[in-house]
């Protein structure tokens, strides 16, 4: 690497460690880069910006980021979390089962952990903690189970691994089912077995009528993710006009069915997610220009050409990375890692012969535990933030859901059967 890369890379980390937004720190230490080495720094940036203005991909975060914004404003939320409290509420700890199922549900309609944490966390850590469960416990759950959204499709962080590495999204949303429902199912497995040491509460069985009223209402919101996988799978549609449809749809409910969403409140929904689309657009920006600085400086390959001469296996091969993705979500953020150190990774994934499918939906996964780990996970700061519970209240409850994820994370390395099962049902050829 040469000197002016070192210099890139040292001034990008020191830049984000006192705060520069990341994809500023990306920008300006690319351009510090293209100085030192006398190149056209517009020339970069334009031919950069071109994959990004380019990118039919890319409009689908803008997309899902606006439905799930939708969706929090006009309260379909509170529609879904009625209806997981229908299924599981009876069961001892039911307010903790229907976190996790309500993570669930709204996972196929967002595709983004903050979205799950800012709308329907918000409203389970207050219900939860009205009916009596610890604050840090209700907390610490609402931050673990919001990180199914990115995993179960949509999923906002697998179109951008989809646009980084050539991957199929769709064949990946397929990959990310199973194991998102197992992050589902170990988590009701730990509220299981603290529901019956510390004696949490049974919600009471519905009548017959309001079992009836709350699925009446509640299907409409239910419908959206079945017409847009359906769309997907059955190739109606692409990724990105699903996201199209997705958008379209919350909103026809969020104005004409349930008549939630006035003016007023979808102006301030369209600018909020014009912003979070703008913070997103920027980091993606800066990626790729740094990314051209890591091709000009054959980084990739010289990556590559080291992992091989080490002689690893592809199973050794993904527990290194897997490690060093945990150690490194512990500080650096998701895009980050997306957008720079998996482009870096991909040739040798390649050279081993390991399935991108596969290495991708581990890699989400990975990168999702990484938002609920101390000390940087944003998630932890957001559920904080929005609930009032202080931070080492959330920390004490947190670590036993954080041995089971990362248990479930290792599974999935091991067995890749439970990553490629569903895409391969649907045509898929995995690698390898």
């Amino acid at each position: 690497m040469s000197f002016p890369a070192i210099v890139m890379f040292t001034l990008f980390f020191y830049w984000t460690a006192v705060g520069m937004p990341i994809g500023h720190a990306m920008l300006v230490s690319s351009f510090v880069y293209l100085f030192m080495t006398g190149q056209d720094i517009g020339l970069v940036a334009s031919q950069s910006l071109n994959g990004l203005f380019n990118s039919f991909v890319l409009i689908a975060v803008p997309l899902f980021i606006l439905s799930a914004d939708i969706m929090n404003a006009s309260q379909i939320t509170n529609r879904l979390f009625e209806f997981a409290n229908l299924l599981v509420g009876r069961l001892r700890g039911g307010l903790a089962h229907v976190n996790v199922v309500a993570s669930i549900i709204f996972s196929g309609m967002s595709g983004s952990a903050l979205a799950d944490a800012a709308g329907p966390g918000k409203l389970e850590v207050d219900m939860m903690v009205k009916a009596g469960y610890p604050p840090g416990f209700a907390a610490a759950l609402s931050t673990t189970s919001a990180i199914i959204g990115p995993i179960i499709p949509p999923s906002i962080p697998m179109v951008l691994y989809g646009l980084v590495s050539n991957t199929s999204i769709g064949y990946l949303f397929m990959g990310g089912v199973i194991p998102g429902l197992l992050l589902g199912l170990a988590q009701m497995g730990v509220i299981i077995a603290i529901a019956k040491k510390r004696n949490f509460p049974v919600e009471p069985v519905p009548t017959r009528r309001e079992a009836v009223r709350t699925i009446g209402v509640a299907a409409p919101a239910l419908l959206l993710p079945v017409i847009m996988l359906g769309g997907i799978y059955s190739g109606a549609v692409t990724p990105t006009e699903a996201a199209a449809v997705a958008a379209a749809y919350a909103l026809l409910l969020a104005v004409g069915w349930y008549r939630t969403l006035d003016y007023g409140r979808l102006v301030n929904v369209l600018v909020e997610s014009a912003r979070s689309t703008g913070v997103v657009a920027i980091t993606i920006a800066g990626a790729l220009v740094m990314n051209w600085v890591v091709a000009a400086e054959q980084l990739p390959a010289l990556l590559g050409g080291w992992m091989l001469h080490l002689d690893v296996s592809p199973i050794m091969f993904l527990l290194m990375v897997n490690i060093l993705f945990l150690v490194l979500g512990c500080f650096l953020d998701t895009l980050l890692m997306l957008l720079i150190i998996v482009p870096m990774l991909m040739p040798s994934v390649r050279a081993l012969g390991i399935d991108p499918v596969h290495f991708g939906v581990t890699a989400v996964v990975n990168m999702m535990i990484g938002l609920v780990t101390p000390p940087m996970g944003e998630l932890l700061f957001l559920i904080s933030g929005v609930s009032g519970i202080a931070l080492h209240s959330i920390m004490k409850e947190l670590w036993q859901f954080l041995i089971v994820l990362i248990v479930i994370l290792f599974v999935l390395i091991f067995v890749p059967e439970l990553t490629l099962w569903l895409p391969i049902q649907f045509g898929y050829v995995p690698v390898g």
